[in-house]
């Protein structure tokens, strides 16, 4: 057991990678804050989970973010709270869809740290892992709104791994390429999904960075790329 008596918080608890890194978690000892936007999420996702470990908070909302997340003690965080969209040239994109981004991406790691770091320095110690995307290494054409808000998340890694580090705080990011998901495999069906990264295996890196052994890892950015 890696976490006995940790604590860790995991918004996006809902979705397929969040369950699975739930799951992982639980299995090494910690206690989960299973954070998402709606009850019924999470009631769906976990229905034998207890009640006091299931937090809906809209992270949107800092205000209420911090209100929900603040108090709860949490030792790690894996902020996976995300969305996706492509589909348009930079230039025909809606503003909306860039807005959507900027907030699934961005704004929910940005206010999730602002209830939880606090706590972490007020104790010494605290791991964070942000999810990243391997396409945010580069500009990928109709992919403009979400790449930005990716490298954004990498710079926020980065930048919190240089403040947080003398707090004794860990931050690091995973970027993974293509998660074998149920709706990727509907929306690629022509594709191998043998090739795509299972959320089992990238839990697995998610927990390595979150623990002890990874003390010394301050600013990584991981790819986790399986076969493709």
């Amino acid at each position: 057991m890696r976490f006995p008596d940790k604590t860790v918080a995991v918004t996006g608890a809902a979705g397929n990678l969040g369950r699975a890194v739930a799951a992982a978690f639980a299995a090494d000892g910690a206690k989960c804050l299973l954070i998402d936007q709606t009850i019924e999420y999470l009631n769906m996702a976990y229905p034998d989970v207890p009640a006091e470990t299931k937090i809906a908070v809209d992270l949107l909302d800092r205000e209420a973010t911090v209100a929900a997340l603040s108090t709860q003690g949490a030792d790690i965080l894996v902020a996976i709270a995300g969305g996706f969209h492509m589909g348009e040239p930079v230039h025909e994109t809606p503003a909306d869809k860039w807005k959507l981004m900027q907030d699934l991406n961005v704004t929910t790691l940005v206010n999730s740290a602002a209830a939880i770091v606090p706590g972490m320095i007020d104790r010494g110690a605290g791991k964070i892992v942000t999810i990243g995307a391997n396409a945010a290494t580069k500009g990928v054409p109709e992919m403009g709104a979400y790449c930005a808000s990716k490298a954004a998340v990498l710079r926020l890694t980065e930048a919190m791994s240089g403040e947080l580090r003398d707090h004794g705080i860990n931050v690091n990011c995973v970027m993974p390429s293509i998660i074998d998901t149920p709706a990727n495999r509907a929306a690629m069906p022509g594709a191998d999904p043998a090739k795509w990264v299972a959320p089992a295996d990238l839990a697995a890196v998610i927990t390595f960075l979150a623990s002890d052994a990874a003390k010394s890892v301050h600013g990584a950015l991981v790819p986790v790329v399986g076969l493709s």
